[in-house]
């Protein structure tokens, strides 16, 4: 089937949905939502059987709904209807929560219910709740409507008009502003405030004054205060984010926009506040709202390092926080080490947002790659044990080569890897990807790889021997099945055999070119994208970090956009 996808932008869901849709065979393109009239150039080039809609911002034309079956994918319930789903949906503590695909109509998110799925709602940030449970849910309810389509045309089934849907839990609800969203810290719990700022986590923020500067609030987490905090009083700091007292305890946050300052977008807390924070006491209580974290099982065979960065950016400080943490696990006498990541994000590479703000960001970015560097050379060199790269969450750029310096790459089902640096700019890329590629799928597949741009499966990184496995429907699946095969390599009795064998591999490959020469190669590229006449990087860079609209689709994604395209030669869907 041919299917254009026409959202605001190519998010985590889009990605998903792109990739897996042209997995099941479908013909997929992509045209961003910037005006009606390029939506109905877009249509009428592509002439797709049926539109899906994973992330609107405005209603879809008239001109173009009435013509061609057009399927929203909304964020909610059946009935549920208004631009702040997920955020109410928090807000209000529900205990379940759905996505819905149903047919663009003249009433926004009032048309008739092509399919739906349900799943418990749990306490995390709105961004990582439409990660995963809402990106799966609208997976598998696009698969059932497309499905569908062809009996509907034929008329033997219809999509159900939501009037006559059986006792819908949903309601039309009002886009939710920041007098919803306000925190009152003389009488607002701990829940509460979490509830307010996970509902507004990734946009818009829950608008707030921190030093007696106004701001908006992001990426929080539960912590603990003494007993004579005064409520909304700023206690102390780590790791990026500032420790804040509630009335029956405090809240860790993480990042703040500030926007009347000269850097107008997220940024760590202690950054963001960099004078007023550097006043604050370090607080090291509180280990599970930690960026890095350190256990072991209870034989001491397993050890597992998590290092949860927020969005899987890795700022130069962070990199040589992790870099040590690596250093510090591997003197540990366990068999095997396990890198977690993040539950979202394995890693995204160098960190735009610290670098966009720093007073020279072609410096920052160099400190910033050398670091990233840093920490794969740290695990490339660790021969001593076993050690596994279990990506819970989605991996880009750097972040990738990160995960393909372990021994073994594993990677839980429906997480998305983009192994490529050219979106950002045209970077070349370091992270020695030039020796860890090819070493996994050889020259050839290498370059179509990295000149690829587009999101890949973990399922099919697998196939193609990127990375050794891919398991594990849920986050919990994954983690219990990352435990059991860990512990199976930790228990092989030809376990000293392999560390052997890996440390002459290690050491063959060092003769024949050593790893120096390989990043020597690669940072003379990226010095030309840090410092040389060519500024396409720190233009993607800033519109990037700013969130800039976007202006045209690329043409990698919109594959009616290319050269030489010619319209499918076949009569015009018409909407069902």
């Amino acid at each position: 089937m041919r299917i254009l996808l026409l959202t605001h932008s190519f998010n985590s869901l889009t990605q998903r949905l792109f990739a897996e849709l042209r997995e099941d065979g479908h013909e997929v393109s992509v045209e961003f939502d910037i005006a009606d009239s390029v939506a109905e150039e877009a249509v009428a080039l592509f002439a797709p059987e049926v539109i899906v809609a994973p992330f609107l911002k405005r209603a879809v034309p008239e001109s173009i709904w009435r013509r061609h079956l057009t399927l929203i994918v909304h964020p909610g319930i059946v009935g549920d209807r208004g631009p702040s789903a997920l955020d109410w949906a928090i807000l209000n503590g529900e205990a379940t929560w759905g996505v819905t695909v149903l047919q663009a109509e003249a009433e926004m998110d009032a048309g008739p219910v092509w399919a739906t799925r349900e799943f418990p709602l749990r306490a995390a940030p709105k961004a990582s709740i439409y990660r995963n449970e809402v990106s799966a849910g609208a997976l598998a309810a696009v698969r059932e409507a497309l499905a569908r389509v062809a009996d509907c045309r034929a008329g033997c089934w219809a999509p159900t008009p939501l009037a006559h849907w059986p006792n819908p839990r949903g309601q039309w609800r009002a886009l939710m502003r920041q007098a919803d969203r306000r925190i009152d810290w003389s009488c607002d719990t701990t829940a509460t405030v979490l509830a307010k700022i996970r509902a507004a986590d990734g946009f818009p923020g829950v608008a707030d004054t921190l030093f007696g500067e106004p701001c908006q609030l992001f990426d929080a987490q539960p912590g603990t205060a003494p007993a004579a905090a005064t409520p909304g009083a700023v206690i102390g700091r780590r790791d990026g984010a500032i420790l804040r007292a509630t009335v029956d305890g405090a809240v860790w946050i993480g990042h703040v926009k500030r926007g009347g300052s000269e850097h107008p977008f997220k940024l760590p807390a202690t950054l963001a506040f960099a004078d007023a924070a550097a006043q604050l006491p370090v607080i090291d209580a509180d280990p599970d709202a930690a960026e890095i974290g350190y256990r072991e099982s209870d034989d001491g065979a397993l050890g597992f390092l998590r290092f949860d960065f927020t969005n899987g950016a890795m700022s130069t400080e962070q990199c040589v926080r992790l870099r040590d943490a690596i250093a510090a696990a591997g003197a540990r006498p366990t068999r095997v080490l396990v890198l977690e990541g993040g539950r979202d994000f394995w890693s995204n590479g160098i960190h735009l947002n610290v670098i966009e703000a720093a007073e020279s960001p072609a410096d920052e970015s160099w400190a910033n790659i050398n670091a990233m560097n840093d920490v794969c050379l740290a695990l490339l060199t660790l021969t001593g044990k076993r050690t596994v790269a279990a990506m819970r969450g989605n991996a880009g750029a750097g972040g990738c080569f990160l995960a393909l310096a372990a021994d073994v790459v594993w990677a839980r089902e429906g997480v998305v890897m983009n192994p490529h640096y050219k979106n950002m700019g045209n970077l070349f890329g370091s992270e020695y990807w030039s020796y860890l590629l090819p070493r996994r799928v050889g020259e050839a597949a290498g370059r179509r790889i990295m000149g690829d741009r587009l999101p890949l499966l973990a399922r099919k990184a697998a196939g193609i021997g990127l990375i050794d496995a891919c398991f594990g429907a849920t986050p919990d699946d994954f983690a219990a099945e990352v435990a059991h095969r860990a512990a199976v390599l930790a228990a092989d009795p030809a376990l000293p055999e392999h560390l052997a064998d890996k440390a002459a591999r290690r050491a063959a490959d060092e003769a024949d070119k050593p790893l120096a020469d390989y990043r020597a190669e690669e940072l003379r590229h990226m010095q030309r994208n840090f410092y040389g006449f060519d500024p396409s990087y720190h233009v993607a860079r800033y519109h990037f970090v700013l969130k800039s609209p976007q202006s045209w689709t690329p043409r990698h994604l919109a594959r009616h956009r290319d050269l030489g395209w010619q319209r499918p030669a076949i009569e015009e869907s018409a909407a069902v």
